[in-house]
């Protein structure tokens, strides 16, 4: 790899990571009572948003289906942030930190794709008896 493309490249995942944490921070601080209730609103909207299958410009169309993905949530996250009492982001972040640092369960996921599989598998001969 190019050497001066290295140092992007971290800088970007540094970057990705920190947006990853802040969506969950800014969905933190959306149920945090020291958030005032405009900021609130504009918090669950964000993260609704961001987490959201739906994008306002579907992603499929050239170029520009990236755009919100690019611009819009990176720019309502800045927004929401900005409008954070310093204390409750503070409180919010250190909050995502440790959600972040919990271990993820394979298991766990196994046995909820298991259900899911025996679910639709159960609708399937349902259906055809």
């Amino acid at each position: 790899m190019n050497a001066r493309l290295r140092p992007r490249l971290e800088r970007l995942r540094r970057w990705a990571r920190s947006l990853k944490r802040d969506v969950v921070a800014v969905w933190f601080a959306a149920r945090h009572p020291g958030t005032p209730l405009h900021v609130r609103l504009l918090a669950v909207a964000v993260t609704a948003y961001a987490l959201s299958p739906i994008d306002l410009i579907p992603d499929f169309v050239p170029v520009l289906g990236y755009v919100d993905d690019l611009l819009i949530v990176p720019l309502g996250l800045l927004l929401v942030l900005k409008l954070l009492p310093a204390p409750v982001l503070q409180e919010c972040r250190e909050r995502a930190d440790r959600v972040a640092a919990r271990p993820t369960s394979r298991a766990a996921a196994a046995i909820i794709v298991a259900a899911w599989v025996a679910c639709a598998a159960g609708v399937a001969w349902w259906i055809l008896h």
